[in-house]
């Protein structure tokens, strides 16, 4: 028996490093001097309570308040910490909630943040909605800007967020050229990073001060949890969103914690169907006479490939196509034959999802040109020849006859 099986047999953690998947398998496990689940338990609290006044008055505990998390939840976090290469992980409610605290951590009245045309669209809501009563100023960016951000950079910018590739469109951003000029300005770079979940790329590793993640996604994985998390590597920006989450009163349920860590064990197999299934779809989706572009950064045809390329080490299940253009009525028609692709929001579960996205109003650095519909399709784990069946049945609803 090896010493590491051993150690693992005395309930102590591994003492050696293993590769992605071993970390996803072993990180934020339970242990103990004897016998001891292989899951951690779900643990639920409001109120914790403390053997002695001593030990209440103590300022470095660990547990204070079910609000501000229970083993279950500093399981999951750490976990996220391993599959990001960061060293703090907050969980928060959902992946718009860890956007929108971490630019509240990180600016005040008069503050300058400057987020990418491609950015989830709930995200402008906030900036141009909310932010602007305080004061604080957004300006979108073209997300390819890569190393000219330090043309938009001012003396008020305290954020700048990205997110590659795009959710919608699919740009694959130059982040490490835009860390570089914003190191050069004290600027913190935040990356949402849920399209890779983590698995294909690590912004950390990058230079980016925060890789935010929508734990809705792929991390859960199975389409029945939602949450939110920011990984840092700096102690004091992790104390500081920390801080902004626990006084806008943020709380993660224990249970949904759980399903996340559970989810996180089969992310590494999960991703690598996800992936195949929606190469194979991009390819054949290429090969449609109704369809005019797809946006897949692993396809060579895609503008960004060779970035992609450079930085990620595999792709998701989420990618788009922009469908020629056609009556309501048919796009309608074309939606509604389709049987394994539902139709509903969100993405990174099980299941196969394919919605039409106006995307035009969502664009105000770039406007979007593309004539048609865009499509985003997310590849779930069926069988990859029964969605390629059932796109083609649904084509021909519209094909003349």
């Amino acid at each position: 028996m090896s010493g590491a099986a051993k150690m693992r047999k005395k309930g102590k953690a591994p003492t050696q490093k293993g590769k992605l998947n071993t970390v996803l398998a072993t990180a934020g496990r339970p242990c103990g001097e004897d016998s001891y689940p292989v899951n951690q338990s779900v643990e639920r609290a409001s109120t914790i309570l403390f053997p002695t006044y001593e030990e209440f008055v103590r300022e470095d505990k660990e547990f204070v308040y079910g609000r501000f998390g229970t083993r279950s939840h500093k399981a999951l976090s750490d976990s996220i910490s391993e599959l990001e290469g960061g060293k703090q992980t907050q969980l928060m409610p959902s992946g718009l909630s860890a956007i929108t605290t971490c630019l509240l951590a990180l600016t005040q009245q008069d503050s300058h943040v400057l987020v990418t045309d491609s950015c989830y669209d709930p995200v402008r809501s906030i900036c141009d909605r909310f932010l602007t009563k305080y004061g604080i100023k957004t300006e979108y960016y073209d997300p390819r800007i890569g190393s000219q951000i330090v043309d938009l950079i001012r003396p008020e910018t305290t954020a700048i967020l990205c997110e590659s590739p795009g959710s919608l469109t699919f740009e694959v951003q130059d982040i490490a050229s835009i860390v570089s000029e914003a190191q050069k300005y004290d600027v913190p770079v935040l990356v949402d990073n849920t399209w890779s979940a983590g698995y294909f790329y690590q912004p950390l590793a990058a230079g980016a001060s925060v890789s935010i993640q929508s734990v809705t996604k792929y991390i859960g994985g199975h389409a029945d949890c939602l949450m939110g998390s920011a990984t840092c590597n700096d102690t004091a920006l992790a104390a500081k969103i920390n801080r902004t989450s626990r006084q806008l009163g943020h709380n993660v349920s224990a249970d949904d914690a759980y399903l996340a860590h559970r989810g996180i064990r089969s992310l590494g197999a999960r991703l690598k169907v996800h992936e195949a299934n929606a190469l194979q779809l991009a390819d054949w989706l290429a090969q449609q006479p109704e369809v005019t572009s797809v946006l897949h950064p692993a396809r060579v045809d895609h503008p960004d490939h060779e970035l992609w390329k450079r930085d990620f080490s595999g792709s998701s299940g989420l990618f788009g196509f922009v469908l020629a253009p056609c009556s309501e009525e048919n796009l309608a028609h074309f939606c509604n034959a389709l049987d394994y692709f539902g139709m509903g929001y969100s993405w990174g579960g099980f299941e196969s999802l394919l919605i039409p996205c106006p995307v035009a109003r969502c664009r105000s650095a770039v406007p979007w040109r593309e004539q048609g519909h865009l499509m985003r399709i997310h590849a779930g784990l069926e069988d990859a020849d029964d969605l390629v069946n059932d796109l083609d049945q649904a084509f021909g609803q519209i094909r003349p006859a």
